[in-house]
């Protein structure tokens, strides 16, 4: 085996074993930061010099992303004006590895005049950060990853790492769900594989919507107005779904029934409708899609009234099929289903 890949392998068990080291030394000092957070109104400004600046930034990132608002603050900026930007509702979340940073030291005092708790990611308990610190999250690593221990490697990652916990404590505890991350990732392919069915339907003209005592006729004259594709919600006198009617239902009934367009749509309708939750997320509505080879599917509020149409083209053009984990499925969702036979989901 090569001295590099030896290297490599040392490198990722002795900090994979740090930090799950750093799991077996979690105190209080967690559900004290959480519970700081939560109390306040304000946002968490993360703060760090070098290596710990970079993971200070990383952690506001993903506080962010995960529904704590959180910014990063330089250090030595900071009391040169930019301590401005920290309100009195702010959390100070600090970074030192020593707990003596001589940069980070020198905004506790501003943070005591200002009633801003401060929260201590650092390796050294006793230090002067942890002493003046409301929270105190252990970072200690019995050494760093590199052969002399002093390139800020195996701390970084702990650091690291302890930052996602406290994100991630704090979003479950927000009940921060799918919903709520698709508004805060609207680009890319992670926003578009966390759109909801609502950002994505059909409305207005798109989403024809007929009675189930309307004539067939003027259902067809209906669809032909709305300029659907091919499908109209066929709803009660209480405005429910209780329908789907399609052109391809049309077609195959005037096969053998050529009275048919003196008909009701209630004789002509699917009766038994799959329909989706418009705040349910789209890939969903991709999955029942694909599964029964449909090109339409309407979706419902609450109260089970139709209130949009979730059409394959639209999925394709704004590409929700990457991202879901589902590969070569495009050319089979573009295939014309030959009759949907839905029926309403929950």
């Amino acid at each position: 085996m090569s001295s590099v890949r030896e290297t490599a392998r040392r490198v990722l068990r002795e900090e994979s074993e740090a930090v799950a080291r750093a799991g077996e030394l979690l105190g209080d000092g967690l559900e004290r930061a959480v519970d700081l957070i939560l109390a306040r109104p304000g946002r968490v400004v993360t703060t760090g010099v070098g290596k710990s600046g970079a993971i200070a930034k990383k952690i506001a990132g993903t506080l962010s992303s995960t529904g704590t608002p959180a910014f990063f603050l330089h250090a030595a900026e900071a009391p040169h004006g930019d301590f401005g930007m920290v309100t009195d509702d702010d959390t100070l979340l600090a970074l030192s590895y020593s707990g003596a940073t001589v940069e980070i030291l020198s905004l506790l005092p501003y943070c005591a005049a200002r009633g801003v708790p401060v929260i201590a990611f650092t390796g050294v308990e006793g230090s002067p950060l942890a002493r003046h610190a409301a929270a105190v999250l252990n970072c200690h690593v019995l050494r760093e990853a590199d052969p002399h221990d002093l390139a800020p490697t195996t701390s970084t990652l702990v650091t690291l790492a302890l930052g996602d916990a406290l994100a991630i404590a704090l979003m479950e505890r927000r009940q921060f769900g799918k919903e709520d991350f698709a508004q805060f990732h609207p680009g890319g392919s992670l926003g578009r594989r966390l759109a909801l069915v609502k950002d994505i339907m059909r409305t207005g003209d798109g989403n024809p919507i007929v009675s189930v005592d309307d004539p067939v006729i003027e259902v067809l004259l209906v669809m032909t107005r709305c300029r659907s594709a091919g499908v109209a919600s066929v709803v009660n006198d209480g405005g429910k779904l209780v329908g789907l009617f399609t052109d391809g239902d049309l077609r195959r009934r005037l096969s053998h029934d050529p009275d048919v367009l003196s008909k009701r749509a209630r004789d002509v309708m699917n009766a038994d409708p799959t329909a989706i939750d418009e705040d349910r997320l789209a890939t969903e509505g991709l999955r029942l899609m694909r599964q029964h080879k449909w090109d339409n599917l309407p979706v419902i509020d609450a109260a089970g009234r139709p209130v949009g149409m979730l059409d394959v083209q639209d999925l394709l053009d704004t590409r929700i099929v990457e991202g879901t984990g589902d590969t070569g499925q495009a050319a089979r969702l573009e295939e014309p289903s030959p009759c949907p036979s839905p029926r309403v989901t929950g």
